[in-house]
């Protein structure tokens, strides 16, 4: 006999406490870019430590209920999207940071501890987690993990995967896979916790993580440069992360549209550049007096070549926050309409001719009104946000195949660091091949054999569809 949902209820109640079952009443709306929490879930549970995870998906896997795990919520992908009757599990209690061991440069962390927590952590005893995104507030460690997030310096520090040293995951049954390794040479066989990274919740719930620092950087050199073009952009950047000598944090790309919007309004000074330029650059490296001597010399060097039009070195911190402030403004984007909103990942070759070309089609679907694009071109990952007058299951159509068709072709991803969740997984084949999908297929049913695990994300709903 099915279970019924007041009953599922009162044992989730009995598990984790009455107070930590929420109704959908009661559960706080998504944020305004988050397309990835939504739908009619019975209830949102908050497991208090690992064990209580294990406990409320023992009891969910006899009761055959769909699990939704969710952390933050910054996802955009729809990635913790539910149906009826489906449970999700929130990590957002599992908040503890654990242990900081400053000698081997390792951090223990909750699962549901923000990044910017992680951050400030490390920063107290001088060390450093690179991990950085505009979400940094309310992005949480799980969330990032689950969705292999990137982020602002992975041309210097690589993805959440590069990261993470060890893990502690509950599986579809309930069982504790604890393997919180604190090694960064641990080679004992099969890597298990590269099944769960970038695995969006489909394969198991992460709740706890074993996180690597670096030592933190005495300074930081940035500057703000106006260019012609991709190409002009795509030389500056092999010049300055030949002659930083490995220091280049950061090289992210505005087009014009994106700067003239995010440059308004500052809260910490006025625009660096006038809005007069094809492309701008923010570039950032980490360390002193020989990284700024490094940058200056490429960038006098780059004017001479004119690969660069003008530039503005950063003078002191505040200059340095004044230029992120600009890259993270997003906010303004919004008021451009419904947005749809896309993260792609090509080669820095293909870039110049990609925009144009998407530019231009997107101009011939009626409703839209404009794309935004900027991105992290150091590592070849461009965001895209269509502001449209409304969105229809035709618009949204439209603009999808106009945005993705073309990557197959040039090497690229339909997903450079967001994820696949619901949004993007009828698009998987045009960057995965039909065998990667089945081995994809083929560890799910594996590690999740009733499909309760975030079902019918980055996969089909096994249950219901097939390829």
């Amino acid at each position: 006999m099915p279970y019924s949902d007041a009953a599922i209820l009162a044992e989730l109640e009995r598990l984790v406490g009455t107070n930590h079952v929420l109704l959908p009443k009661d559960r706080p709306p998504p944020g305004r870019f988050d397309s990835s929490l939504g739908g009619s879930a019975l209830a949102t549970v908050r497991p208090a430590n690992t064990q209580e995870v294990s406990n409320v998906v023992a009891y969910l896997s006899t009761a055959q209920r769909s699990i939704i795990p969710v952390g933050g919520a910054t996802g955009l992908v729809n990635g913790c999207l539910t149906s009826a009757g489906d449970v999700l599990i929130s990590t957002d209690r599992l908040r503890e940071i654990e242990a900081i061991v400053p000698s081997q440069k390792i951090i223990k962390v909750g699962a549901g501890v923000p990044l910017q927590l992680v951050q400030e952590a490390a920063a107290e005893l001088q060390l450093y987690f690179p991990l950085d995104l505009g979400a940094r507030g309310s992005a949480t460690v799980g969330g990032a993990i689950a969705t292999n997030a990137g982020g602002n310096r992975v041309i210097r520090f690589g993805m959440m995967r590069d990261l993470v040293l060890g893990l502690e995951v509950v599986m579809a049954d309930g069982r504790i896979v604890s393997s919180m390794n604190t090694l960064i040479k641990n080679n004992t066989g099969y890597d298990i916790k590269q099944l769960f990274i970038g695995s969006e919740g489909t394969l198991g719930i992460v709740t706890r993580a074993v996180l690597r620092l670096w030592p933190a950087p005495t300074e930081r050199q940035m500057a703000f440069v106006g260019l012609s073009s991709l190409d002009a952009a795509s030389a500056l950047l092999s010049a300055v992360d030949r002659e930083s000598e490995g220091r280049l944090t950061a090289f992210e790309a505005m087009w014009p549209r994106f700067y003239e919007l995010a440059s308004v309004n500052l809260p910490n000074g006025r625009a660096p550049l006038e809005c007069r330029h094809q492309l701008f650059a923010l570039i950032e490296l980490q360390g002193g007096v020989d990284a700024r001597e490094a940058l200056e010399l490429c960038l006098n060097q780059a004017i001479e070549d004119e690969l660069v039009d003008d530039a503005v070195i950063a003078r002191s911190e505040a200059d340095c926050q004044t230029f992120w402030n600009i890259r993270d403004n997003v906010e303004p984007i919004a008021d451009l309409g419904e947005l749809l909103m896309f993260d792609v990942g090509l080669p820095l070759g293909e870039m110049q001719e990609y925009v144009g070309v998407v530019q231009s089609r997107l101009a011939g679907v009626k409703g839209v009104r404009e794309a935004v694009v900027w991105g992290h071109i150091g590592d070849g990952n461009l965001h895209i946000w269509v502001a449209c007058a409304s969105i229809t299951d035709k618009t949204r159509t439209e603009v999808n195949d106009i945005i993705y068709g073309p990557l197959s072709d040039i090497g690229g991803s339909i997903s450079a660091e967001h994820g696949i969740g619901l949004e993007k997984r009828s698009y998987l084949h045009l960057s995965r091949s039909r065998q990667e999908i089945e081995i994809m297929t083929t560890l799910k049913f594996a590690l999740d054999p009733q499909n309760i695990l975030n079902p019918g994300k980055v996969l089909p709903d096994l249950k219901k569809e097939k390829y």
